[in-house]
């Protein structure tokens, strides 16, 4: 028989002798185990299991032993929906771990390898039998691992870090991302938040040193700016996380003896200054190279860092990285596109008794990059073309389109003095074989102008949204002739040949060609964008022409815009 101290009673108070059996039967066992009813409650322990807890049979018997026992590893009691010991008991199956703690009698935290079975011992009575063993060596049992100063559950820190991810990830700007996480990390964390980033130079940049104060984010702009370089082989918290070698605890005192370095200077006069008595600071990683470093301080809360908080700094610092380094990469892409843009679309041509301006704005959420250009160029005969066009897509490759289209075009239009329309044809047919571009809209237009004066224009359309003619006095309208099928549908579905419309051009009159951009807008009708742009267009008739294009751009562009918009603006003289 087993001790009846190590047996609790079932059922209506006598001792269940299946149980008191099975029980006896575990003192075989070299290892902890126990019994549990259908509540959870322990019903029989094991003398190893008495040990290994440091619990007598008479503390364990009757209590619930999630309750009793289950812990996270920083002795914090797990929440019952999410232990894995639990679940296995109510599951009724059989189940094993290999990474959970209990909490001993003394309250130190043992680390254990559990398994967990259900036992139908005689048909009537739900029994589980909990197998455990220790995941050390024979010996002292584990200390209770330093417990985190921010008071942060485990539950807690993990919502922190599933937040700092979806925060940081969901913006591709780094000052947005280093805003967000100086929002993230104070004053949940600390009082201070210092970020030092690393600039493609190799040069370090003190971007952040900002303090929770009032429910405020304050910025101590004085600590801000370039940093000194990162010394090699320096010792100092700092320099070794820049180094990417380590994070590291620090305090005043840290940086009190004879600096080894610039940064050690900067540092000593950070603690001085922010008065913080306790710090921790991790390296920024990136995928393939260090970004920075963040340094969380605290000069109000009285309790000192520990090494739990600089795993979970670390953590942190990790998702940032990422953060920051896709930021970092599509800033270069753009930067890229930006130069590129630039150097597709034209200088514009200076022709006396003519004033021209453009402008371009790339699409928000695209590449900087996009199929929207246009041009103007003096052409052989000397009459001057103008040109504007939309390639489908905001992309590399719709900017390639556009820019073979816009040579082809060039090339054509120079070589061959042929109306509008026959120019266009040409293009059509070559960018169907020769061309990158899928489709297109193109306005192509001559315009001439006489010795008396009288300018005249002659265009062609080719699926783009209408020109828009604003006279002196006020009087906008769109010219809608000349209008055929978009560039790049096959030959046999488009209709043959493309017509030519001519419109004299009074004198202090403004021409207007766009792009769709301006006029589009998610939830509302084209007609509504056309009417807006010639109203803004015709209020705006007596300004110069360089703020009349700035404000009609700023006025009709939809504020929820999606896409990239060109602006080809030419005014006659009065």
């Amino acid at each position: 028989m087993t001790d009846p101290q190590r047996v609790e009673t079932v059922g209506d108070g006598s001792p269940d002798k299946a149980v008191e059996a099975l029980t006896g039967a575990l003192a075989a066992l070299r290892t902890g185990a126990y019994l549990t009813d259908d509540d959870g409650c322990i019903i029989g322990v094991n003398a190893r299991a008495e040990q290994l807890l440091g619990r007598s049979a008479a503390e364990l018997l009757g209590q619930d032993a999630h309750d009793m026992l289950h812990r996270n590893r920083h002795g914090e009691p797990i929440a019952r929906a999410q232990c894995p010991v639990r679940q296995a008991i109510f599951a009724g199956g059989t189940a094993q771990g290999t990474n959970e703690w209990v909490e001993r009698g003394d309250g130190s935290m043992l680390p254990v390898s559990w398994l967990v079975t259900p036992c139908d011992i005689d048909g009537r009575t739900p029994v589980t039998l909990v197998i455990f063993h220790a995941r050390h060596t024979p010996g002292p049992p584990a200390a209770l691992p330093e417990r985190p100063t921010a008071s942060l559950s485990e539950l807690e820190r993990l919502a922190l870090l599933a937040e700092t991810t979806t925060t940081l990830t969901s913006t591709l700007d780094v000052d947005e991302a280093l805003r967000r996480l100086v929002n993230l990390v104070l004053p949940r964390l600390a009082d201070w938040a210092v970020i030092d980033l690393i600039t493609e130079r190799d040069e370090v940049w003190r971007r952040a040193v900002v303090h929770a104060q009032n429910g405020a984010m304050v910025h101590s702009e004085e600590l801000e700016g370039p940093m000194p370089p990162v010394p090699e082989g320096s010792p100092m918290p700092l320099s070794r996380a820049l180094r990417g070698v380590s994070s590291a605890l620090a305090g005043p005192e840290t940086y009190q003896g004879p600096p080894d370095s610039g940064i050690a200077v900067e540092q000593r006069r950070l603690f001085d200054v922010t008065g913080m008595h306790s710090a921790a600071i991790a390296p920024i990683r990136g995928v393939r190279e260090i970004v920075g470093a963040i340094t969380l301080g605290r000069s109000e809360q009285p309790e000192p860092f520990t090494a739990a908080d600089i795993a979970l700094l670390e953590d942190i610092a990790r998702r940032a990285g990422l953060a920051l380094a896709n930021a970092r990469l599509y800033q270069r892409q753009r930067k890229v596109a930006e130069t590129m843009q630039r150097h597709l679309l034209p200088q514009l041509p200076s022709v006396p008794g003519l004033e021209m301006t453009a402008r371009y704005l790339p699409a928000p959420n695209a590449s900087q990059v996009g199929g929207d250009w246009y041009d103007a160029f003096g052409l052989s005969d000397g009459a001057t073309a103008l040109a504007i066009g939309d390639v489908v897509g905001h992309d590399l490759d719709a900017a390639a389109g556009m820019a073979q289209l816009r040579n082809m075009l060039r090339a054509y239009a120079w070589a061959q003095h042929e109306p509008p329309s026959k120019i266009v044809e040409w293009l059509d047919h070559a960018s169907l074989h020769i061309a990158e571009a899928s489709m297109a809209t193109l306005i192509y237009a001559r315009m001439t102008v006489a010795d008396d004066g009288r300018c005249e224009m002659t265009w062609t359309n080719a699926g783009h949204p209408p020109p828009l003619l604003v006279t002196h006095d006020g009087v906008a309208d769109f010219l809608t002739d000349g209008h055929g099928v978009l560039l790049g549908i096959e030959a046999h579905e488009a209709p043959k040949g493309r017509v030519d419309a001519t419109v004299t051009l009074p004198p202090g009159s403004t021409l207007v060609l766009y792009t769709d951009g301006l006029i589009e807008a998610s939830g509302h009708s084209l007609d509504e964008g056309l009417e807006r742009l010639r109203r803004n267009a015709a209020s705006l008739a007596h300004r110069p022409l360089e703020p009349f294009t700035d404000h009609l751009l700023k006025r009709s562009r939809p504020p929820q815009n999606e896409d990239d918009v060109a602006l080809l603006a030419v005014r006659l003289p009065g």
